[in-house]
């Protein structure tokens, strides 16, 4: 009987995974359903020492996520083309694609997109020239360079299209790293700078484009998300000067809100017919928004709580049994009811002192932390805060968020791509 109850929550969630991808993949930088969730359990405990089923060197330098389709993981990275001029860093990069063997953590191919010189700097210590995450269907994968532009290829390696978008100019350049959103053949593309922003939606076997919504946006590294609203699909951004729900199909207006602060980074996330859109930088806010309506929605009660502590600045959410949990980059982890915006605890410390730019993950009761500074914290899931598990990797710095896939943790450091059995 607990074999059939297991098959269908696995088909239901299947049903409902907004990325193409088959069970237990990670195809998406938040996973199968978005929520940073994922299909099966993980590790609990392991160290430097024990538990690591293999590891590997990365070259250059990126912060994007690991993505997992099968037997293949992506990545992405910029490696200076001469390393000696690189602390100067406005230097010739090559901007590259790498695709590893999931069981062994072998090269199965490497593929230069672009050699360039970037146009400005990003962030010294949290910023890189491949920050933004790939995503896949199983059968293409997409990798988005911003400035450098976008590319797509097969499972194998094959170009198959490219297009290059235009230089972007970044707030206090800073740096890119919005990721881009696969929903069935189309992939979309938001790009919000200090210039003309706007969001594209394409074909992703051809790169064509389908429609093109004009933003008046500035500086925003969160990027698109989809749900289904009545029936239909809506593309949500959430952004400083306003979040905006848009038709998928038209690239329309629907609906917008303001309240959000400074520097918009976290995903948004849908739940029971409430997005969840957050700031956590200067006038931090968290908004939880109705779905449904049309119009500006700015001081409506369609905004059905807020909140204004403990917000993540730079980590993404994790949303789970009507949870939603937020963790700040100096290490304060929080639970809300995703209805009531009740905290079930709030601004909770960890055991020590942490620094986090990596977003959590959740597999079967158990929420990972990523800290900038060795360890991998485990917190059990659900109303009552208490950690399982500190996993310690010294040495190693995590800025990529990890991903869980069949059953097995792939973490990448500043140098490094870790699978955990």
């Amino acid at each position: 009987m607990k074999h059939v109850i297991l098959w269908c929550s696995v088909a239901l969630a299947v049903a409902n995974w907004p990325i193409d991808a088959a069970v237990g993949d990670w195809a998406y930088w938040r996973g199968p359903t978005a929520t940073g969730m994922a299909v099966g359990d993980a590790p609990l405990r392991w160290s430097d020492a024990e538990g690591i089923k293999w590891k590997v060197n990365v070259p250059g330098r990126g912060f994007s996520s690991p993505v997992v389709a099968g037997d293949r993981i992506f990545l992405t990275t910029a490696i200076p083309v001469d390393a000696d001029a690189a602390k100067a860093r406005l230097v010739e990069h090559r901007f590259v694609v790498l695709c590893y063997d999931r069981p062994t953590g072998k090269l199965v191919w490497e593929r230069e997109a672009k050699a360039a010189t970037p146009h400005e700097l990003h962030h010294p210590t949290y910023g890189s020239f491949a920050s933004n995450s790939p995503v896949t269907d199983g059968t293409h994968v997409f990798a988005f360079f911003g400035s450098r532009g976008l590319y797509a290829y097969t499972m194998d390696g094959q170009l198959l299209w490219q297009k290059d978008f235009g230089p972007l100019r970044m707030y206090m350049t800073f740096g890119e790293g919005a990721w881009t959103w696969l929903e069935g053949d189309t992939l979309l593309v938001l790009l919000d700078h200090e210039g003309n922003s706007f969001l594209v939606a394409l074909d992703k076997t051809t790169g064509k484009e389908r429609w093109r919504a004009p933003r008046e946006g500035n500086t925003n590294w969160s990027g698109p998300y989809v749900t289904t609203v009545s029936g239909r699909k809506q593309v949500i951004v959430s952004a400083s000067r306003e979040s905006v729900g848009y038709d998928f199909t038209s690239g329309a207006r629907i609906w917008w809100a303001r309240g959000l602060g400074q520097n918009t980074i976290p995903q948004p996330i849908a739940t029971g017919g409430l997005v969840f859109v957050m700031s956590g930088y200067r006038n931090p806010n968290l908004q939880a928004i109705r779905l449904g309506r049309k119009g500006d929605l700015t001081g409506t009660d369609a905004i059905i709580w807020e909140n204004t502590r403990g917000n993540s600045y730079t980590p993404s959410p994790v949303l789970h049994d009507g949870i939603l949990y937020l963790l700040t980059d100096s290490g304060m982890l929080s639970a809300f009811d995703a209805k009531t915006g009740k905290p079930h605890y709030q601004q909770q410390r960890l055991p020590k002192p942490y620094q986090f730019k990596a977003s959590p993950v959740g597999a079967n009761g158990k929420l990972y932390l990523a800290t900038e500074t060795d360890d991998v914290v485990v917190v059990r899931m659900g109303p009552t805060f208490e950690v399982l598990a500190t996993n310690t990797m010294a040495g190693e710095s995590f800025i990529a968020s990890p991903a869980i896939a069949h059953g097995e943790i792939y973490l990448r450091s500043e140098r490094q791509l870790y699978a955990i059995r």
